[in-house]
C-alpha cells in the first residue's frame, strides 16, 4: 500500500498489542493492522538499541499514513517487561482488546549439533514468550469478557516439514498446542483464539537469513559430510515450490481479517500456505476430531462455529 492508496477503515476500532514486530510478519502486521484504523503497539525489543531504526521507520509509518501506530519495549524473554508493555498500553489507551503473538525465532542445521540450552532458548522465545504476555494481558481481557489472542504459528506443525529445521519446528508445534489448550479455558470469558499458519515464505521475511545455527560445529561438521549440499540449498528448495506472486503481506491481511470478524464466529485456523504443504488437509482432520471427541465428552460448549471446518 503506497500513501497515495485510500484506506478502507474499520468501524469498530480496536487496541491490539503485537509482539516481535520490528521486522517480517509483525511489521507488515502492525501497518496493516494500523491501515485498518485500528489503534496498534507494536511490541520490540531494544527499542533504543539496535531496534532504534525499527522503531523510526514505524514513526514514519505512522506520521507519513495518518495511522495510530506506537512502538513499545517488548521483550518476550521477560515477564517485567511483558507486564510493563501491557502497562503502557492500558494507560495510553485504557483498554486492550487483542494481542498477536508473532514473536519468534527461526534455526536451521541438524538437530544433533544444537545444544539443549539452544533449545531452551528458541522454547524461551517461541513459547515461554507468549505465555508471559498472555499472563500480562488476560487479566485485563477476562475482566472485561471479551477479546482476542492471535497466534501466528507454521505449517510445519501439521504439514509437510523437511529436516533441518527441526528444533524451530518442535517449538511451533508446542506453541500450537497451549494456542489450542487457550481455545477451550478462555470461551466463557468471551475470549476468541485464532490461529494463523503461514507456510514458508523464503522472502520478505528475514526467516532464513536471520536464523540461528548449530553451537556444537563438529557435530554439525559431520552432516555437512554428507548433507552439506542438501542443507545450502534447503532454502532454494523450498522457494521452488512457491509461487512467484506470494507475498508474506497475505499472512498480514489475515490477522486483519480475523480481527474484524464478529466475536465467536471465527475460526480456529487460518492457512496461508501458497507452497500448499499439506498442514490445511491435516489440520482439517485434527480439529474435526478434537470437536467430536469435546462433543462425546460433553465439552461442546467450548467449542465455537469455527473451532473446526
Amino acid at each position: 500500500m503506497t500513501a497515495d492508496t485510500p484506506r478502507t477503515t474499520t468501524d469498530t476500532p480496536r487496541t491490539i498489542l503485537v509482539t516481535g514486530a520490528s521486522s517480517g510478519f509483525g511489521a507488515l502486521t502492525v501497518r496493516a493492522l494500523a491501515d485498518a484504523g485500528h489503534t496498534v503497539y507494536a511490541g520490540i525489543r531494544q527499542t533504543t538499541g539496535r531496534n532504534a531504526p525499527a522503531v523510526a521507520g514505524l514513526d514514519r509509518y505512522a506520521a507519513e499514513h495518518g495511522v495510530s501506530l506506537y512502538a513499545v519495549e517488548l521483550d518476550v524473554t521477560s515477564q517485567d517487561s511483558a507486564d510493563a508493555a501491557v502497562d503502557r498500553v492500558l494507560a495510553a489507551e485504557g483498554r486492550l482488546d487483542v494481542v498477536v503473538h508473532n514473536a519468534g525465532h527461526m534455526v536451521t542445521g541438524p538437530a544433533e549439533a544444537f545444544t539443549p540450552e539452544q533449545l531452551a532458548d528458541l522454547y524461551d522465545v517461541n513459547v515461554l514468550g507468549a505465555q508471559r504476555v498472555n499472563r500480562a494481558a488476560l487479566p485485563r481481557l477476562r475482566e472485561r469478557g471479551e477479546g482476542l489472542l492471535v497466534w501466528i504459528g507454521s505449517s510445519s506443525t501439521r504439514g509437510g516439514c523437511p529436516p533441518f529445521l527441526g528444533p524451530y519446528f518442535a517449538a511451533k508445534a508446542a506453541m500450537d498446542a497451549l494456542a489450542v489448550s487457550y481455545a477451550g479455558e478462555l470461551v466463557r470469558f468471551g475470549i476468541d483464539t485464532a490461529i494463523v499458519v503461514p507456510g514458508a515464505f523464503t522472502s520478505g521475511t528475514n526467516h532464513f537469513l536471520h536464523a540461528g545455527t548449530p553451537a556444537d560445529t563438529g557435530r554439525a561438521a559431520a552432516y555437512d559430510e554428507r548433507y552439506g549440499t542438501l542443507l545450502a540449498e534447503l532454502d532454494k528448495r523450498l522457494a521452488a515450490l512457491i509461487p512467484p506472486d506470494a507475498d508474506p503481506a497475505q499472512v498480514a491481511e489475515a490477522v486483519v481479517r480475523l480481527v474484524e470478524l464478529p466475536a465467536g464466529r471465527r475460526p480456529l485456523r487460518t492457512h496461508v500456505d501458497p507452497a500448499r504443504d499439506g498442514s490445511e488437509v491435516v489440520s482439517a482432520v485434527a480439529d474435526r476430531i478434537r470437536a467430536e471427541f469435546f462433543r462425546r465428552a460433553g465439552l461442546d460448549g467450548l467449542l465455537t462455529p469455527g473451532s473446526s471446518l
